[in-house]
């Protein structure tokens, strides 16, 4: 892509980006505290019962239409295990230091709370679809019928639509062209046109991604949870594999690598100006930011693969979706922490992504790695664009509900899809966190604003298991101040 525009969008983004995340970081941190303290520790409290959960629920759904609890904690996890955990995890080593591993852990430990709140009120919130017949919610639907503000519904839809339809799949693609590349060298077989004074690059790879995800997402979210169900466990099992045996044959350096993680956590270095900015530490910010990118915690995104199930108890996928951002952080970015780590690499790396993590692999188990890791990330992205697109056609859907506008949409994804397989690493990664950054604010106030609700949806569902319940169920006939504001007669 032309250098130029390249650093102009660049420096446009930077301009929002940083006051954005200065301020975002604290809140984020804040939240998660509130809730960790207020829910009793939810995700130390039901962490074993929430396995309980989501190994009891890939039976069949009772109703038809909607998805069972296990395609939507996959479905959320196809969007979390992405990029995020192979090439996030790489850059924020790279620029923050391995700290950074620690403010990820300790984002996702605080997050799990903010990921039990959201998804349970997208559970209670969420609608039926008068044409497909399948379940539909998430925070526009809990901010337009909870809080009563249709307007800011629309204004996250809008901000969702951005960042899952648009810019994180110019992320993942972005990632599966720099692991080709380094791993095949598709790149080369690359063609560049010249059109009205700009170089266009004719990206061979970036074709056949358009191309595939054009076939899954003219097929519906039902087709999108059968794939995703299919390939996302296998993947991730077969990754954590990898960094097990790679943990395994370092056995002697893991403890030097912790300690490393916990002391260079709190070595200051200030990540920007400004009074916020100065209190915050490089390795924190990186840490935060790209913990939050992959595990997706109170960012609004997973409620709406949450709203999507069918369960007897809205609490249900609260806990199911808090168990994804646990896999996701402590498990898979973990595993790619210690790949990158004991290499050693990450100390020259610069701003490479997934090549320092595929350089890092190489070092650990010979050339064969990069092409494993290639592949193994083509599938996480993939699938990361599948479940991205999921959570932005909801929210179309909740905007305008219009075939023709869905087209546009879908045609859309499809440009930023091969937008991304052109453009600069640095670029879409800035552009990622600007768009995310915006969705999290307005979930995050909006459901500090809801946790009333969500304290007695918790309420009801531990007094149910006290009582000796196995499947609590909701009944909204015995809390009449929640009927006026639910518009379903789903509970």
């Amino acid at each position: 892509m032309n250098e130029q525009l390249n650093a102009t969008l660049m420096s446009w983004v930077q301009f929002f980006n940083d006051p954005l995340w200065n301020f975002l970081v604290v809140l984020l941190v804040a939240v998660g505290v509130f809730y960790t303290l207020i829910t009793g520790a939810v995700q130390l409290r039901l962490f074993l019962h929430s396995i309980r959960v989501m190994k009891g629920s890939r039976k069949e759904c009772v109703d038809e239409h909607g998805i069972t609890p296990f395609q939507a904690f996959v479905t959320g996890l196809a969007s979390r295990v992405g990029v995020g955990n192979v090439a996030g995890v790489a850059i924020a080593i790279a620029i923050g230091g391995p700290g950074a591993v620690f403010w990820m852990w300790f984002t996702a430990f605080l997050g799990m709370s903010s990921a039990f709140v959201e998804s349970s009120l997208a559970q209670l919130f969420k609608v039926r679809d008068h044409q497909n017949k399948q379940f539909r919610g998430g925070p526009a639907y809990y901010i337009t019928q909870g809080l009563k503000q249709k307007w800011l519904g629309i204004v996250f839809a809008l901000s969702l639509i951005l960042a899952y339809g648009f810019v994180f799949n110019a992320v993942q693609a972005n990632a599966i062209i720099g692991a080709t590349s380094h791993a095949w060298g598709w790149d080369k077989a690359n063609l560049t046109l010249g059109l009205a004074g700009l170089d266009l690059e004719i990206s061979w790879v970036g074709i056949g991604l358009v191309t595939m995800t054009a076939l899954i997402i003219f097929g519906g979210i039902k087709r999108i949870a059968k794939v995703a169900e299919g390939i996302v466990p296998f993947m991730a099992l077969l990754y954590i594999i990898v960094a097990l045996y790679i943990a395994i044959i370092n056995l002697p350096m893991l403890p030097e690598i912790f300690k490393l993680i916990f002391t260079k956590a709190f070595e200051f270095e200030a990540a920007a100006g400004g009074f916020f900015g100065a209190m915050i530490s490089m390795a924190m910010m990186m840490g935060i930011k790209r913990g939050l990118f992959s595990n997706e915690a109170g960012m609004g995104s997973a409620p709406n693969a949450a709203a999507a199930s069918d369960v007897k108890h809205p609490v249900n996928q609260g806990l199911v979706q808090m168990l994804g951002v646990f896999v996701d952080t402590f498990v898979v970015c973990s595993c790619t922490a210690i790949i990158i780590m004991v290499s050693g690499m990450y100390h020259e790396a610069g701003f490479e992504g997934v090549t320092l993590t595929q350089k890092a692999l190489e070092s650990q188990i010979g050339s064969w790695g990069g092409g494993f890791l290639a592949i193994i990330l083509f599938l996480f992205a993939f699938t990361s664009i599948i479940g991205n697109y999921a959570y932005a056609e909801s929210n179309v859907q909740f905007i305008n509900n219009n075939p023709k506008i869905m087209l546009i949409f879908r045609i859309l994804v499809l440009v930023m899809v091969y937008f991304g397989a052109i453009t600069s690493v640095p670029l879409v990664w800035s552009m990622a966190d600007l768009s995310m950054g915006l969705m999290a604010t307005i979930n995050l106030i909006a459901i500090l604003l809801l946790t009333p609700i969500a304290l007695i949806l918790l309420k009801d569902y531990t007094s149910q298991l006290k009582k000796g319940i196995k499947e609590p169920e909701f009944k909204i006939d015995n809390y009449p101040e929640l009927k006026k504001k639910v518009d379903s007669d789903i509970w």
